[in-house]
């Protein structure tokens, strides 16, 4: 299963998840129901959920500002390499005019490589076969330009050398970029915060079954299953509806400029 039909499976798993447990919470609270609760112990109580609440709270918070920092880096990258790899191109003017042809057209290659690793994606082997030819096009493009400016003024080197050490070191950060994700173990505390957060809520309705209860049940598991998604979704962009198709404009500009 792709990582797009897997995030969506995810949504209505997580969603009927959610209202289970409330489901649980709600008939052990009716088991073990104490009429003579009193009112010391039920300000004890509603301190821990508070804080519970509150924890669940600040992990959500914690972790969506971290996918949306990725997100936001990701997005800037592809903007980086644009103009990484445009400067380059437009330093191949150093070089002798003979091999600028050449050199040229392997750049035209290479932009639409790079352009191809990432509209690829969710598909990562069909990716990965890009990113294999756009790396054989990099150990081309480098040699031919060391050689070629064996012949050119010494003051070539010094201006096209470091736009080609961007152009390809630029690659690294962005495929270590597109691996990085909120770690698994914060996933799985927010998720059984979550979990416990709903057997609570459970246990709260315990004595009530009106049509308020269902539609607070229902709305409580639906805001936190989208939430969980756009978190998600922000942490693997192109895999669902969040895409960065239109930040690859930058790209795909630079390629139309290469004539």
């Amino acid at each position: 299963m792709s990582d797009s039909a897997a995030m969506f499976v995810l949504l209505p798993g997580l969603f009927l998840c959610f209202l289970l447990f409330v489901e649980i919470g709600r008939r052990l609270g009716a088991r073990w129901v104490d009429e003579e609760e009193t009112e010391r112990e039920r300000v004890v109580l509603n301190t821990i959920e508070t804080a519970i609440y509150a924890l669940l709270g600040l992990m959500i918070a914690f972790t969506f500002s971290g996918a949306a920092e990725r997100f936001d880096a990701r997005r800037s990258l592809t903007v980086q390499e644009g103009n990484a790899i445009g400067t380059a191109y437009l330093r191949l003017d150093l070089l002798p005019a003979a091999v600028q042809p050449a050199l040229r057209e392997k750049f035209r290659r290479y932009t639409e490589a790079r352009i191809a690793v990432y509209q690829a994606l969710p598909d990562l082997e069909a990716s990965n076969t890009h990113a294999a030819r756009a790396g054989a096009l990099q150990g081309q493009i480098w040699a031919e330009a060391v050689t070629a400016l064996k012949d050119a003024p010494p003051a070539s080197s010094l201006l096209l050398l470091p736009a080609l050490n961007d152009m390809l070191d630029i690659t690294t950060t962005r495929a270590i970029m597109l691996r990085t994700h909120t770690p698994p173990v914060v996933l799985v505390t927010l998720l059984m915060l979550t979990l416990v957060c709903s057997l609570l809520i459970g246990n709260g309705l315990a004595r009530k079954r009106t049509c308020g209860a269902v539609l607070h049940t229902v709305g409580f598991a639906l805001v936190l299953t989208v939430t969980l998604y756009v978190i998600l979704d922000l942490d693997h962009p192109r895999a669902g509806l969040i895409q960065l198709d239109y930040v690859d404009q930058a790209l795909a500009d630079v390629l139309a400029g290469m004539k």
